[in-house]
Formats: C-alpha cells, sequence, structure tokens
C-alpha cells in the first residue's frame, strides 16, 4: 500500500465505513492522507478498485480501533470521503438486536433511525444560515434495495426495514433501557449509526446502513448481558461474509443517483464550500 498527500479528483466514487473488526477490504490500494476543516479522519483512506468500482474504505475506529463510539471524529470521516469523490457510502456496523428472533448473524438493512447520543457534533452548518435538510427517511432508498438484494443472493435472510436506535456509549445499555427501546417498537441498538446518517446527509451523500447482529440485547437476553468479546467474536465469525457482501452490493450500486439524497441541500444557501 502506498501513501499519497495528494488528492486525484475524484479518486473514488463510493465509499465503506468499516464498523468494529472491519478494519480493512482492498487489496491493492492506495492510502491517502485528507485534511479537511474538521480535523483528521479516523486514518488515511484507502482508495483502490474492488469489482470495477472505484472505492474509497474507512476504518470508523481506527485500524487499532483507538476510537470509541463517541469520540470517532465522524464529521472529518465524512467530509474526506466527498473531498475523494464519494458520493455513495455503505456503512457495516455490529448492532444489538431488540427482536428475539433476530439473533446474533442475523443481517439487518434498517430503514429508521431513533437518535439518543448526546454531546456528539451531528452539524456541519453551525454558523451562518439555519440548513434544515430532510432526514425523515434517514437513508438512501436505492442503496438499501442493492443491499438487501445483494444479500438475499448471497445467501443471507435479510431483515428489510426496521428501526436501529443509537445509544451514546460507550457503554451498552442497562436492561431497562433495553426493554424501553424494544417497548418503542425498535429492533435494532448500536453506537455509531448517528451523527454518521445526518452528517451525509447535509453532504448529499447516499447512505446505507449494513448491520450485523452480534448480540442480543440486554433486555431481550436473559443471560449475562452484552459483551465486548461477545460481540466481536461474532463480528469476526461473519466479516468474511460481510466483506463479501459489500462487494456484491458496490457492484449494484448505481452509476447515476436515482434517489432524493443529491438534492438534499438543493435551495439551501450554504455557509461554507462543499468539497
Amino acid at each position: 500500500m502506498t501513501t499519497s498527500q495528494t488528492l486525484p479528483e475524484p479518486a473514488a466514487e463510493i465509499g465503506v465505513i468499516g464498523g468494529s473488526g472491519f478494519y480493512s477490504l482492498l487489496d491493492d490500494a492506495e492510502e491517502i492522507r485528507v485534511d479537511t476543516p474538521f480535523g483528521a479522519p479516523s486514518d488515511p483512506v484507502a482508495v483502490g478498485e474492488l469489482n470495477g468500482r472505484r472505492v474509497a474504505f474507512l476504518p470508523r475506529h481506527g485500524r487499532d480501533h483507538r476510537f470509541p463510539p463517541h469520540a470517532i471524529p465522524y464529521r472529518a470521516n465524512l467530509w474526506a470521503l466527498r473531498a475523494l469523490g464519494v458520493r455513495q457510502v455503505l456503512a457495516p456496523s455490529a448492532v444489538g438486536s431488540l427482536v428475539a428472533e433476530h439473533g446474533p448473524g442475523t443481517l439487518a438493512v434498517p430503514d429508521q433511525l431513533v437518535d439518543r447520543t448526546s454531546g456528539r457534533a451531528q452539524t456541519y452548518y453551525e454558523t451562518g444560515a439555519a440548513i434544515h435538510v430532510p432526514f425523515a427517511d434517514p437513508y438512501c432508498a436505492a442503496g438499501r434495495r442493492a443491499a438487501v438484494d445483494a444479500a438475499r443472493d448471497t445467501g443471507w435472510d435479510p431483515v428489510d426495514g426496521g428501526t436501529l436506535v443509537v445509544i451514546e456509549g460507550p457503554r451498552f445499555s442497562t436492561r431497562a433501557e433495553s426493554r424501553w427501546f424494544s417497548g418503542q417498537g425498535w429492533t435494532l441498538v448500536g453506537m455509531t449509526g448517528h451523527p454518521e446518517a445526518v452528517l451525509a446527509r447535509e453532504l448529499a451523500l447516499c447512505y446505507t446502513p449494513l448491520c450485523l447482529v452480534t448480540d442480543l440485547d440486554a433486555g431481550v437476553d436473559t443471560g449475562e448481558g452484552v459483551t465486548m468479546a461477545e460481540v466481536l467474536e461474532v463480528f469476526r465469525a461473519n466479516v468474511g461474509r460481510l466483506r463479501a457482501l459489500v462487494g456484491d452490493v458496490v457492484t449494484r450500486l448505481p452509476a447515476e443517483r436515482p434517489c432524493p439524497c443529491p438534492n438534499a441541500l438543493d435551495g439551501m444557501k450554504l455557509p461554507l464550500e462543499l468539497p
């Protein structure tokens, strides 16, 4: 892998943000360091070809997993991907299930999100004109369809839809919290899906979650509760399949985006220039 300080334009069209245990994707890649107005991203971005498409890969927590969920440089990560030409983002992550029938190893592609985080910077537009991006449907419909179809065709039995509730972390939920989340009808719980999704929308990017269930959350399971060792063990057992799935989704993403995502900022006067 080589390292570059320059930004070829565009270097990639699709971005992949890897979650816990998903630290690499491209076999033959150029490593690009990107400076952003929001600091450095989690790691240099690996850029290369995957199944005939130009792809940029960024490990969300850093390759050495040095960033806990609340300290990930989310704004820098999404900005760096857009600066490299990325317009569609796939976001694999480890999640807990709030539904007993969706146990470890389940692949879910949610269509809704609930934010239960606190204190995270979740907008690029903190000064000047108020920018209110549409977020009723937080994920790209075209990306979700490509992901669900690819999962079905590659041997998964994906859960199509559902609600991901994002908690602050880094601790796991109490049983009472978990039961409350489940009682609201929410189906998945994670720590990194927000503000990642809304920041992607503020940059007019398509964003598609690929949620791998690694555990039943505390209010669903009657055991000792969730542990990080359990999460990583299940993720390691499935990361090969997940990596292959990402490659298949990459081939199915449309070259021309037919969704509303590219127009998320139409008519708005932005207080800063986008890359």
